[in-house]
């Protein structure tokens, strides 16, 4: 299998992987920095939600560069990752399990939508990726909600994060906060 990972932008975000259900596709979904716009399914909310993702994700690189990745199969989207300042997330504040941390990167999207690309690796290929460039770049933590018990949810399942390093930081019966220190002289 052919894979290449392309840097999320809003020249690429079409590329973004397409799925049977609401919202369809990651270039479609604002759930995280728009969630009164996630929920508009009006006449025509296809269109408008990819522009408002367009927008969102050029003011996002813009103020913070890198801000994501795309995951493709010869030529098509099967992975999706974005991530960035808390600050540009605002449903983040919504979660019981508590607020993310003044100095973390927010991973609000990791993302491998059809099931028969689970289990290859390509989760984890994405986030090393994004962990190693993190760490390049000198920031201290990241962060995201992860799911308990299902693979169904664009932030990934808590057992994928816990195999990797991350720990859980405020517990939740559904979406505790999970977090990984990207200084290993820093502790959670």
């Amino acid at each position: 299998m052919n894979f290449e990972v392309l840097e999320l932008s809003s020249e690429t975000i079409f590329l973004a992987p397409e799925f049977g259900r609401f919202p369809f596709s990651c270039k479609n979904c604002l759930y995280w920095e728009s969630p009164e716009a996630f929920m508009d399914t009006s006449p025509g909310w296809e269109k408008r939600s990819f522009r408002k993702k367009k927008h969102f994700i050029k003011a996002l690189s813009q103020e913070f560069g890198s801000c994501g990745k795309i995951l493709l199969l010869e030529g098509v989207g099967v992975g999706f990752s974005m991530y960035g300042p808390p600050s540009f997330f605002p449903n983040s504040l919504n979660y019981q399990s508590g607020f993310l941390s003044e100095e973390a990167i927010f991973l609000a999207c990791l993302y491998i939508p059809e099931e028969k690309f689970r289990g290859l690796g390509l989760g984890e290929r994405l986030l090393s990726q994004i962990l190693e460039e993190l760490k390049g770049k000198g920031y201290e933590r990241l962060e995201t909600f992860a799911r308990r018990g299902s693979p169904e949810n664009p932030s990934g399942p808590v057992e994928f994060f816990l195999k990797r390093g991350f720990s859980i930081l405020r517990d939740d019966p559904e979406y505790p906060l999970v977090g990984i220190s990207l200084n290993p002289k820093t502790n959670l």
